[in-house]
Protein backbone atom coordinates (compact mmCIF):
# COMPACT_ATOMS: atom_id res chain seq x y z
CA UNK A 1 0.00 0.00 0.00
CA UNK A 2 1.34 3.29 -1.08
CA UNK A 3 1.39 6.23 1.33
CA UNK A 4 -0.67 8.09 -0.52
CA UNK A 5 -3.29 5.37 -0.74
CA UNK A 6 -2.99 5.42 3.81
CA UNK A 7 -3.45 8.86 3.84
CA UNK A 8 -6.79 8.59 1.53
CA UNK A 9 -7.90 5.53 3.58
CA UNK A 10 -6.66 7.44 7.39
CA UNK A 11 -8.75 10.43 5.85
CA UNK A 12 -11.83 9.09 4.75
CA UNK A 13 -12.04 7.08 7.72
CA UNK A 14 -12.00 10.21 9.94
CA UNK A 15 -14.09 12.45 7.89
CA UNK A 16 -16.72 9.61 6.46
CA UNK A 17 -17.55 11.60 3.67
CA UNK A 18 -15.59 11.61 -0.09
CA UNK A 19 -15.88 15.44 -0.82
CA UNK A 20 -14.42 16.27 2.53
CA UNK A 21 -11.59 13.66 2.12
CA UNK A 22 -10.91 14.82 -1.83
CA UNK A 23 -11.01 18.01 -0.41
CA UNK A 24 -8.59 17.44 2.41
CA UNK A 25 -5.97 15.92 0.23
CA UNK A 26 -6.68 18.30 -2.37
CA UNK A 27 -6.90 15.12 -5.24
CA UNK A 28 -10.49 14.56 -7.12
CA UNK A 29 -13.08 12.65 -5.52
CA UNK A 30 -12.71 9.62 -8.13
CA UNK A 31 -9.13 9.51 -6.83
CA UNK A 32 -10.27 8.78 -3.18
CA UNK A 33 -12.92 6.26 -4.88
CA UNK A 34 -10.12 4.51 -7.07
CA UNK A 35 -7.85 4.32 -3.99
CA UNK A 36 -10.04 2.67 -1.35
CA UNK A 37 -11.32 0.21 -4.33
CA UNK A 38 -7.85 -0.44 -4.78
CA UNK A 39 -7.37 -1.58 -0.83
CA UNK A 40 -10.33 -3.57 -0.34
CA UNK A 41 -9.07 -5.60 -3.54
CA UNK A 42 -6.08 -6.25 -2.26
CA UNK A 43 -7.22 -7.08 1.37
CA UNK A 44 -9.86 -9.48 -0.02
CA UNK A 45 -12.96 -7.54 1.68
CA UNK A 46 -14.93 -4.51 2.50
CA UNK A 47 -13.22 -1.19 4.43
CA UNK A 48 -16.45 0.98 4.16
CA UNK A 49 -19.96 0.44 4.17
CA UNK A 50 -21.75 3.29 1.73
CA UNK A 51 -24.23 4.50 0.10
CA UNK A 52 -26.47 7.47 -1.01
CA UNK A 53 -26.64 8.70 2.54
CA UNK A 54 -23.49 7.46 4.55
CA UNK A 55 -20.33 6.47 4.90
CA UNK A 56 -19.07 4.08 8.03
CA UNK A 57 -16.09 1.98 8.62
CA UNK A 58 -17.03 -1.66 8.34
CA UNK A 59 -14.94 -3.99 11.31
CA UNK A 60 -12.40 -5.19 9.15
CA UNK A 61 -12.25 -1.00 7.91
CA UNK A 62 -11.93 -0.42 12.02
CA UNK A 63 -9.47 -2.74 12.41
CA UNK A 64 -7.04 -1.58 9.51
CA UNK A 65 -7.58 2.27 10.93
CA UNK A 66 -6.80 1.35 14.27
CA UNK A 67 -3.18 -0.88 13.02
CA UNK A 68 -2.36 1.84 10.40
CA UNK A 69 -2.52 4.88 12.41
CA UNK A 70 0.16 5.03 15.00
CA UNK A 71 2.59 3.66 12.07
CA UNK A 72 1.28 6.46 9.86
CA UNK A 73 2.20 8.72 12.96
CA UNK A 74 5.30 7.35 12.96
CA UNK A 75 6.25 7.38 9.89
CA UNK A 76 5.65 10.90 9.72
CA UNK A 77 7.42 11.53 13.19
CA UNK A 78 10.82 10.06 11.37
CA UNK A 79 10.26 11.96 8.39
CA UNK A 80 10.38 15.36 10.10
CA UNK A 81 12.81 14.42 12.44
CA UNK A 82 14.82 13.99 9.66
CA UNK A 83 14.36 16.50 8.00
CA UNK A 84 15.27 18.60 10.75
CA UNK A 85 18.74 16.56 11.37
CA UNK A 86 19.39 17.77 7.87
CA UNK A 87 18.23 21.54 8.27
CA UNK A 88 20.29 21.43 11.05
CA UNK A 89 23.56 19.84 9.74
CA UNK A 90 23.04 16.31 10.43
CA UNK A 91 24.49 15.64 13.31
CA UNK A 92 21.78 14.98 16.89
CA UNK A 93 23.47 13.94 19.91
CA UNK A 94 20.21 12.54 22.19
CA UNK A 95 20.59 13.43 25.95
CA UNK A 96 18.50 11.31 28.30
CA UNK A 97 16.97 13.42 31.49
CA UNK A 98 14.45 12.05 33.83
CA UNK A 99 13.46 15.43 35.50
CA UNK A 100 12.53 18.58 33.25
CA UNK A 101 15.34 21.10 34.62
CA UNK A 102 17.72 21.47 31.33
CA UNK A 103 17.64 25.03 32.10
CA UNK A 104 20.31 24.39 34.55
CA UNK A 105 22.31 22.50 31.82
CA UNK A 106 22.65 25.91 29.87
CA UNK A 107 26.13 26.55 30.58
CA UNK A 108 26.89 23.23 29.91
CA UNK A 109 24.94 23.34 26.33
CA UNK A 110 25.92 26.44 25.57
CA UNK A 111 29.64 25.54 25.69
CA UNK A 112 28.97 21.93 23.59
CA UNK A 113 27.21 24.64 20.67
CA UNK A 114 30.02 26.55 20.82
CA UNK A 115 32.67 23.77 20.29
CA UNK A 116 30.19 21.67 17.91
CA UNK A 117 27.64 24.68 16.14
CA UNK A 118 26.36 21.85 13.63
CA UNK A 119 25.14 19.52 16.52
CA UNK A 120 21.59 19.34 17.71
CA UNK A 121 21.11 18.39 21.21
CA UNK A 122 17.93 16.73 21.53
CA UNK A 123 16.52 16.10 25.19
CA UNK A 124 14.39 12.68 24.95
CA UNK A 125 12.44 12.31 29.06
CA UNK A 126 13.39 9.23 31.03
CA UNK A 127 11.82 7.23 33.46
CA UNK A 128 12.94 6.12 36.79
CA UNK A 129 12.15 2.58 36.27
CA UNK A 130 15.66 1.57 35.07
CA UNK A 131 16.80 4.52 33.15
CA UNK A 132 19.48 2.96 32.13
CA UNK A 133 17.50 0.77 29.55
CA UNK A 134 17.33 3.50 27.53
CA UNK A 135 21.20 3.48 27.07
CA UNK A 136 21.08 0.11 26.07
CA UNK A 137 18.16 0.39 23.80
CA UNK A 138 19.64 3.26 22.36
CA UNK A 139 16.60 5.38 22.81
CA UNK A 140 19.77 8.18 24.57
CA UNK A 141 23.23 7.98 23.22
CA UNK A 142 23.99 9.61 27.29
CA UNK A 143 22.20 10.14 30.02
CA UNK A 144 22.09 12.66 32.95
CA UNK A 145 21.82 10.33 36.48
CA UNK A 146 22.54 10.35 40.37
CA UNK A 147 25.29 8.93 41.24
CA UNK A 148 26.30 6.31 42.34
CA UNK A 149 26.11 4.25 38.98
CA UNK A 150 27.08 0.57 39.38
CA UNK A 151 26.80 -1.10 35.57
CA UNK A 152 29.27 -2.71 33.96
CA UNK A 153 28.46 -1.69 30.51
CA UNK A 154 28.25 1.49 30.91
CA UNK A 155 31.01 4.20 31.60
CA UNK A 156 30.59 6.84 33.89
CA UNK A 157 31.57 10.84 33.07
CA UNK A 158 32.33 13.93 35.30
CA UNK A 159 30.22 15.24 37.96
CA UNK A 160 27.90 17.89 35.74
CA UNK A 161 26.34 19.41 39.18
CA UNK A 162 26.12 19.00 42.34
CA UNK A 163 22.92 20.18 45.06
CA UNK A 164 20.80 19.35 48.40
CA UNK A 165 18.22 16.90 48.52
CA UNK A 166 15.05 17.62 50.21
CA UNK A 167 11.86 16.15 51.06
CA UNK A 168 8.67 16.46 48.96
CA UNK A 169 4.81 16.36 51.16
CA UNK A 170 1.78 17.31 51.18
CA UNK A 171 1.16 20.53 52.56
CA UNK A 172 -0.69 20.07 55.06
CA UNK A 173 1.31 17.12 56.31
CA UNK A 174 2.33 17.32 59.86
CA UNK A 175 6.67 18.01 58.49
CA UNK A 176 5.55 20.33 55.94
CA UNK A 177 5.94 23.29 58.60
CA UNK A 178 9.57 21.90 59.78
CA UNK A 179 12.53 24.42 58.89
CA UNK A 180 14.65 20.95 58.48
CA UNK A 181 13.99 17.04 58.69
CA UNK A 182 16.42 14.07 59.15
CA UNK A 183 16.50 10.88 57.60
CA UNK A 184 15.19 9.35 60.74
CA UNK A 185 11.64 10.98 60.39
CA UNK A 186 11.20 8.77 57.30
CA UNK A 187 10.29 6.04 60.31
CA UNK A 188 6.76 6.79 60.80
CA UNK A 189 6.48 7.30 56.85
CA UNK A 190 5.72 5.77 53.75
CA UNK A 191 7.79 6.30 50.46
CA UNK A 192 7.05 5.63 46.59
CA UNK A 193 8.85 3.05 44.83
CA UNK A 194 9.40 1.93 41.52
CA UNK A 195 12.88 3.52 40.56
CA UNK A 196 15.56 0.92 39.64
CA UNK A 197 18.17 -0.62 40.37
CA UNK A 198 17.63 -0.86 44.22
CA UNK A 199 21.44 0.66 44.85
CA UNK A 200 20.74 3.47 42.75
CA UNK A 201 17.04 4.10 44.51
CA UNK A 202 18.05 3.96 48.03
CA UNK A 203 20.74 6.57 47.23
CA UNK A 204 18.17 8.72 47.60
CA UNK A 205 15.26 7.31 49.06
CA UNK A 206 16.83 4.67 51.79
CA UNK A 207 15.05 1.62 52.99
CA UNK A 208 15.86 1.97 56.52
CA UNK A 209 16.49 5.02 58.70
CA UNK A 210 20.39 5.73 60.16
CA UNK A 211 19.28 4.08 63.43
CA UNK A 212 18.26 0.83 61.35
CA UNK A 213 14.47 1.48 61.65
CA UNK A 214 12.74 0.58 58.29
CA UNK A 215 11.08 2.92 55.79
CA UNK A 216 7.72 1.59 54.89
CA UNK A 217 7.30 1.57 51.20
CA UNK A 218 4.20 2.51 48.78
CA UNK A 219 3.30 3.18 45.53
CA UNK A 220 5.22 2.76 42.51
CA UNK A 221 6.06 5.73 40.62
CA UNK A 222 7.88 6.03 37.09
CA UNK A 223 8.60 10.06 36.69
CA UNK A 224 7.48 13.16 38.39
CA UNK A 225 4.13 13.50 37.48
CA UNK A 226 3.18 10.30 39.36
CA UNK A 227 5.39 11.25 42.08
CA UNK A 228 3.73 14.65 42.69
CA UNK A 229 0.43 13.25 42.36
CA UNK A 230 1.12 10.71 45.12
CA UNK A 231 2.82 13.18 47.16
CA UNK A 232 0.09 15.62 46.84
CA UNK A 233 -2.57 13.33 48.11
CA UNK A 234 -0.84 12.13 51.07
CA UNK A 235 -0.22 8.63 50.12
CA UNK A 236 3.68 8.95 50.73
CA UNK A 237 6.66 11.66 51.43
CA UNK A 238 9.75 11.33 49.14
CA UNK A 239 13.21 12.94 48.91
CA UNK A 240 14.25 14.56 45.88
CA UNK A 241 16.53 16.91 44.53
CA UNK A 242 16.65 20.66 45.68
CA UNK A 243 15.76 21.71 41.89
CA UNK A 244 12.14 20.19 42.62
CA UNK A 245 12.01 23.52 44.38
CA UNK A 246 12.05 25.71 41.29
CA UNK A 247 10.64 23.42 38.25
CA UNK A 248 8.12 21.88 40.19
CA UNK A 249 6.94 24.73 42.86
CA UNK A 250 2.94 23.73 43.53
CA UNK A 251 0.65 25.47 46.20
CA UNK A 252 -0.31 21.64 47.68
CA UNK A 253 3.33 20.44 48.37
CA UNK A 254 5.48 21.72 50.62
CA UNK A 255 9.53 20.90 50.16
CA UNK A 256 12.17 20.50 53.42
CA UNK A 257 15.69 20.66 53.72
CA UNK A 258 16.79 16.80 54.80
CA UNK A 259 20.07 18.20 57.14
CA UNK A 260 21.64 14.56 56.90
CA UNK A 261 21.41 14.00 53.53
CA UNK A 262 24.21 13.71 51.36
CA UNK A 263 24.66 16.50 47.89
CA UNK A 264 23.08 15.04 45.26
CA UNK A 265 25.40 14.65 42.73
CA UNK A 266 24.20 14.18 38.57
CA UNK A 267 26.51 12.87 35.99
CA UNK A 268 26.63 12.44 32.27
CA UNK A 269 27.04 8.45 31.62
CA UNK A 270 26.71 6.19 28.33
CA UNK A 271 27.54 2.72 27.04
CA UNK A 272 31.16 1.90 27.13
CA UNK A 273 30.94 0.26 23.52
CA UNK A 274 28.63 3.15 22.12
CA UNK A 275 31.03 6.27 22.93
CA UNK A 276 31.44 8.87 19.79
CA UNK A 277 33.45 11.95 19.21
CA UNK A 278 30.00 13.47 20.63
CA UNK A 279 29.41 12.21 23.87
CA UNK A 280 33.17 12.92 24.71
CA UNK A 281 33.44 16.25 23.49
CA UNK A 282 30.71 16.69 25.75
CA UNK A 283 32.00 15.18 28.79
CA UNK A 284 34.89 17.78 28.18
CA UNK A 285 32.96 20.75 27.95
CA UNK A 286 31.19 19.34 31.75
CA UNK A 287 34.17 18.41 33.40
CA UNK A 288 35.66 21.61 32.44
CA UNK A 289 32.75 23.54 33.47
CA UNK A 290 32.15 21.59 36.55
CA UNK A 291 30.49 20.96 38.86
CA UNK A 292 28.14 22.92 38.70
CA UNK A 293 26.48 24.28 42.07
CA UNK A 294 22.72 24.69 42.17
Amino acid sequence: MEIRDIEIFLTLAQELHFGRTAEQLRVSPARVSQAIKKQERRIGGALFDRSSHHVRLTPLGRQLYDDLLPVHRGLRQSLERAALAAKRGTQVLRLGMMSSNSEDLRPVLAAFASRRPGCHVQIHAVGYDDPFSALRRGTVDVLLAWLPIREPDLTVGPVVYTEPVVLCVSSTHRLATRDSVSYEDLADETVPTGATPSYWREALIPTHTPSGRPIAEGPAVVDGTQLLAIVASGEAVCPVHAHALRYYARPDIAYIPIRDAPPGRWTLCWRTGGETDLIRDLAEVADGLGPLPL
